[in-house]
Protein backbone atom coordinates (compact mmCIF):
# COMPACT_ATOMS: atom_id res chain seq x y z
CA UNK A 1 0.00 0.00 0.00
CA UNK A 2 2.82 2.42 1.06
CA UNK A 3 4.10 1.97 -2.92
CA UNK A 4 1.24 2.67 -4.40
CA UNK A 5 1.01 5.99 -2.43
CA UNK A 6 4.53 6.42 -2.83
CA UNK A 7 4.24 6.07 -6.44
CA UNK A 8 0.89 8.60 -6.74
CA UNK A 9 2.85 11.23 -4.86
CA UNK A 10 6.10 10.97 -7.75
CA UNK A 11 3.41 11.20 -9.94
CA UNK A 12 1.63 14.27 -8.31
CA UNK A 13 4.94 15.99 -8.20
CA UNK A 14 5.97 15.34 -11.59
CA UNK A 15 2.45 16.57 -12.93
CA UNK A 16 3.28 20.10 -11.14
CA UNK A 17 6.59 20.45 -11.49
CA UNK A 18 7.15 19.39 -15.24
CA UNK A 19 3.54 19.11 -17.15
CA UNK A 20 1.48 21.71 -15.06
CA UNK A 21 4.20 24.35 -15.80
CA UNK A 22 3.14 28.18 -16.68
CA UNK A 23 4.96 27.81 -20.37
CA UNK A 24 3.06 24.79 -20.82
CA UNK A 25 -0.33 25.73 -19.94
CA UNK A 26 0.35 28.58 -21.84
CA UNK A 27 1.24 26.58 -24.90
CA UNK A 28 -1.50 24.05 -24.76
CA UNK A 29 -3.90 27.48 -24.34
CA UNK A 30 -2.14 28.85 -28.02
CA UNK A 31 -2.78 26.09 -29.23
CA UNK A 32 -5.94 25.90 -28.53
CA UNK A 33 -6.87 28.80 -29.63
CA UNK A 34 -5.56 28.47 -32.78
CA UNK A 35 -7.51 25.27 -33.47
CA UNK A 36 -10.99 27.17 -32.17
CA UNK A 37 -9.93 30.55 -34.76
CA UNK A 38 -9.13 27.94 -37.75
CA UNK A 39 -12.79 26.26 -37.18
CA UNK A 40 -14.40 29.22 -37.05
CA UNK A 41 -12.58 31.12 -40.07
CA UNK A 42 -12.92 27.21 -41.87
CA UNK A 43 -17.07 27.63 -41.16
CA UNK A 44 -17.02 30.84 -42.07
CA UNK A 45 -15.96 30.65 -45.76
CA UNK A 46 -17.79 27.22 -45.66
CA UNK A 47 -20.81 30.09 -45.00
CA UNK A 48 -19.56 32.38 -47.39
CA UNK A 49 -19.80 29.91 -50.14
CA UNK A 50 -22.79 29.00 -50.11
CA UNK A 51 -24.18 32.36 -49.47
CA UNK A 52 -22.61 33.08 -52.96
CA UNK A 53 -23.43 29.77 -54.67
CA UNK A 54 -27.04 31.02 -53.39
CA UNK A 55 -26.83 34.55 -54.81
CA UNK A 56 -25.79 33.28 -57.87
CA UNK A 57 -29.06 30.70 -58.70
CA UNK A 58 -30.77 33.86 -57.05
CA UNK A 59 -29.68 36.07 -60.06
CA UNK A 60 -29.82 33.44 -62.97
CA UNK A 61 -33.36 32.98 -61.68
CA UNK A 62 -34.20 37.06 -61.75
CA UNK A 63 -32.49 37.23 -65.02
CA UNK A 64 -34.75 34.56 -66.59
CA UNK A 65 -37.57 35.80 -65.02
CA UNK A 66 -36.54 39.63 -66.67
CA UNK A 67 -36.59 37.91 -69.37
CA UNK A 68 -40.12 36.17 -69.51
CA UNK A 69 -41.56 39.39 -68.88
CA UNK A 70 -39.58 41.00 -71.29
CA UNK A 71 -41.37 38.35 -73.65
CA UNK A 72 -44.42 38.91 -72.52
CA UNK A 73 -44.63 42.27 -73.16
CA UNK A 74 -44.01 42.22 -76.89
CA UNK A 75 -46.00 39.57 -77.00
CA UNK A 76 -48.78 41.74 -75.63
CA UNK A 77 -47.99 44.87 -77.36
CA UNK A 78 -48.08 42.31 -80.77
CA UNK A 79 -51.52 41.17 -80.03
CA UNK A 80 -52.36 44.75 -80.17
CA UNK A 81 -51.39 45.69 -83.87
CA UNK A 82 -53.41 45.60 -86.52
CA UNK A 83 -51.73 42.84 -88.24
CA UNK A 84 -52.33 40.66 -85.23
CA UNK A 85 -56.13 41.60 -85.38
CA UNK A 86 -56.46 41.34 -89.01
CA UNK A 87 -55.19 37.56 -88.85
CA UNK A 88 -56.96 36.78 -86.15
CA UNK A 89 -60.36 38.23 -88.36
CA UNK A 90 -59.09 36.56 -91.30
CA UNK A 91 -59.04 33.09 -89.65
CA UNK A 92 -61.76 33.06 -87.19
CA UNK A 93 -64.33 35.17 -88.83
CA UNK A 94 -63.57 34.38 -92.55
CA UNK A 95 -63.04 38.40 -93.14
CA UNK A 96 -61.64 40.06 -96.34
CA UNK A 97 -59.72 43.00 -98.03
CA UNK A 98 -61.77 45.06 -100.20
CA UNK A 99 -60.84 43.92 -103.68
CA UNK A 100 -60.22 40.22 -102.13
CA UNK A 101 -62.38 36.93 -103.20
CA UNK A 102 -62.59 34.23 -100.12
CA UNK A 103 -62.12 30.71 -101.70
CA UNK A 104 -63.34 27.85 -99.43
CA UNK A 105 -61.80 24.68 -100.38
CA UNK A 106 -63.15 21.35 -99.46
CA UNK A 107 -61.44 18.91 -97.38
CA UNK A 108 -58.72 16.61 -99.05
CA UNK A 109 -59.75 13.03 -99.69
CA UNK A 110 -57.50 10.20 -99.31
CA UNK A 111 -56.28 9.81 -102.86
CA UNK A 112 -55.53 13.67 -102.70
CA UNK A 113 -53.60 12.91 -99.74
CA UNK A 114 -51.37 10.14 -100.40
CA UNK A 115 -51.01 11.34 -104.02
CA UNK A 116 -47.29 12.68 -103.35
CA UNK A 117 -46.54 9.79 -100.50
CA UNK A 118 -42.70 8.87 -100.98
CA UNK A 119 -42.76 4.71 -101.43
CA UNK A 120 -40.29 3.16 -99.51
CA UNK A 121 -38.88 0.67 -101.37
CA UNK A 122 -36.39 -1.43 -99.46
CA UNK A 123 -33.40 -3.54 -100.43
CA UNK A 124 -33.57 -7.06 -99.63
CA UNK A 125 -30.22 -7.62 -101.07
CA UNK A 126 -28.78 -4.48 -98.97
CA UNK A 127 -25.25 -5.18 -98.08
CA UNK A 128 -23.54 -5.08 -94.38
CA UNK A 129 -20.05 -3.89 -95.56
CA UNK A 130 -17.00 -4.12 -93.08
CA UNK A 131 -15.26 -0.83 -91.33
CA UNK A 132 -12.59 -1.20 -94.12
CA UNK A 133 -15.16 -1.05 -96.82
CA UNK A 134 -16.82 1.60 -95.83
CA UNK A 135 -13.66 3.95 -94.89
CA UNK A 136 -13.05 2.87 -99.10
CA UNK A 137 -16.17 4.19 -99.98
CA UNK A 138 -15.70 7.37 -98.42
CA UNK A 139 -12.03 8.47 -99.32
CA UNK A 140 -12.35 6.65 -103.19
CA UNK A 141 -16.60 7.64 -104.03
CA UNK A 142 -16.27 4.65 -106.95
CA UNK A 143 -14.95 1.74 -105.00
Amino acid sequence: MNGIKARFRRLKYRMRHDFLTVENVVLVFAILLCLVWTYQSIAAMSRNWELTERLATEKKTLELLNIEVEAAELENEYYKTNEYQELLARKYLDKKLSGENMVIMPENSETAKNKYEIAVVEDEQEKEYSNFEKWMMYLFPNY
